[in-house]
């Protein structure tokens, strides 16, 4: 089986998903101490591949936060045990799902939803849905995980060429 691990880093604790292409099987926003634990010591069987979110630089400045988050996303890379490792800059994410540069958190969770069903993603605890109990910064990690995985799927030629592997 193939799993994508994808992450969304933060300063202080980061989001998780793990995607096999069709549902989500782990998800979790963890202190970034324990994220990096899951990624060293992650389940050695079929393909993984890790995709992080990249922080991208738009000529304005930063604060410490923005510094901390690079070095963590630097961290959990390095950590990765496998050799398929990419980052993703969030604007291809942005177009791929939401058409539009200028799409915020709350477009891409819209369109995330969307793809999984609608509100019926969420579901309720006694009807859960393929979504259900994703929060916040899940969402994040989820969208890339899904734009990775389709990108990845379109032909070479049609492919936006903003996927990072160091």
């Amino acid at each position: 089986m193939s799993l994508l691990y994808a992450l969304d880093p933060g300063t202080l604790q980061s989001a998780l998903v793990v995607y096999d292409g069709t549902r989500v099987l782990e998800h979790v926003t963890a202190l970034n101490g324990v994220i990096l634990d899951k990624l060293r010591f992650a389940p050695e069987t079929g393909t993984r591949t890790l995709v992080v979110e990249q922080i991208e630089s738009f000529g304005m400045a930063v604060g410490q936060e923005t510094f901390a988050t690079v070095w963590w996303a630097g961290r959990f890379y390095e950590a990765w045990p496998n050799a398929e490792r990419y980052q993703l800059p969030r604007l291809p994410i942005k177009i791929h799902l939401c058409n539009s540069a200028r799409a915020t958190d709350a477009n891409i969770r819209a369109a995330l939803l969307d793809k999984f069903g609608g509100s019926a993603a969420i579901g309720k605890k006694a009807t859960p849905g393929p979504l259900y109990g994703l929060k916040g910064h899940e969402f994040a990690a989820l969208a890339v995980a899904v734009t990775w995985l389709e990108i990845q799927a379109q032909p070479v030629a049609a492919r936006t060429g903003s996927a990072h592997h160091i």
